[in-house]
């Protein structure tokens, strides 16, 4: 019988516990339903944000004439 292979675990990105890799997992790559929420309350407050250009800059910057 061959050796089953090492679960993968990667880092809670909001309490950096280790997460099992698994389809069991139901809220990963958090380790409870509170990080998660968590993560998602500091993306609603834009705690968190995506480095680049805002689209309201984008915008400012699109000539006129383009449809």
């Amino acid at each position: 019988m061959p050796a089953s292979s090492p679960i993968a675990t990667v880092k809670c990105p909001a309490c950096k516990k280790p997460v099992p890799w698994q389809p069991d997992q139901p809220y990963k790559p958090f380790c409870s339903e509170r990080c998660r929420l968590i993560d998602l309350g500091e993306w609603i407050m834009e705690e968190k944000r995506i480095p680049g250009e805002s689209a309201e800059d984008f915008d400012r910057e699109t000539p006129q004439n383009w449809h």
